[in-house]
């Protein structure tokens, strides 16, 4: 019923309250609409990370105009504004995402006029972003044929999402890649640390609300990550928003 109501009430909204803006030249989502918090309120901010998140995956990924990618977790369209503004474009771009608002903002404003960037919502649950949705089951597939994707990109998702979550969709990115497919995302990962753990006190900041910031022992992490066919090319610790790592995946 809430979603149903969400939807109903948008449009009406956005007459009141454009939901985009427009910074040196490119439309991008309004401060209230991205996601990461205060770390993107900045306009220059949010389309200079664009900017870099894309250079990020040709010079490390080697991502090309001939690359398919696949973004999990693509809020407001970040990376694709990025990719518009570094290469142009990709030969198959795919975002994900739980957040009926972002969906529907991407889609009017991105993939309306700039086709070959697709975006599709699955509506299953997040306590964080979709508390309504559909609890995921071990049948969870995502919307996608087997071996379609060069690169799976997922920015400040698995610092987000229950264990059993991240499992299944290891599962899939499993499925999903092309051989020699290879993975970024990032997350909270410490050492001597409980081995899963939502929210962890006196840690880095006073987390609040469900899935704020969900944490992983490094040996824990990097067994799971074993465990479903991926070995770890590059690890850096706490280089990214809020002090997340940045961790480099390839097929095993």
């Amino acid at each position: 019923m809430k979603s149903v109501l969400k939807r109903l009430i948008r449009p009406i909204l956005r007459i009141t309250k454009p939901d985009s803006t427009m910074y040196d030249g490119v439309t991008i989502p309004i401060a209230d609409m991205r996601f990461g918090g205060q770390n993107f309120n900045n306009d220059a901010d949010f389309v200079i990370t664009a900017e870099k998140e894309s250079l990020r995956l040709i010079d490390d990924f080697g991502l090309t105009k001939e690359s398919a990618l696949l973004e999990i977790g693509c809020g407001t369209g970040r990376l694709p504004i990025g990719i518009m503004r570094t290469i142009g474009k990709v030969k198959k771009y795919e975002g994900i995402d739980v957040s009926d608002a972002a969906i529907d903002w991407c889609k009017r404003h991105i993939e309306a006029h700039h086709p070959e960037f697709q975006f599709t919502r699955i509506n299953v649950k997040n306590d964080r972003y979709n508390p309504d949705g559909s609890i995921i089951s071990e049948e969870f597939r995502l919307p996608i044929a087997n071996g379609s994707y060069d690169i799976i990109y997922l920015y400040s998702v698995f610092s987000h999402m229950e264990l059993e979550d991240c499992v299944l969709y290891l599962k899939e990115f499993k499925r999903v890649l092309k051989p020699g497919g290879k993975v970024f995302l990032t997350t909270f990962i410490e050492e001597n640390v409980p081995k899963f753990e939502v929210n962890p006190k006196d840690y880095r900041t006073d987390w609040k609300g469900a899935l704020h910031c969900v944490r992983f022992d490094k040996m824990f992490f990097k067994q799971l990550i074993s465990q479903y066919g991926f070995q770890i090319d590059a690890f850096h610790y706490a280089k990214e928003t809020d002090g997340q790592s940045g961790v480099y995946l390839s097929k095993a």
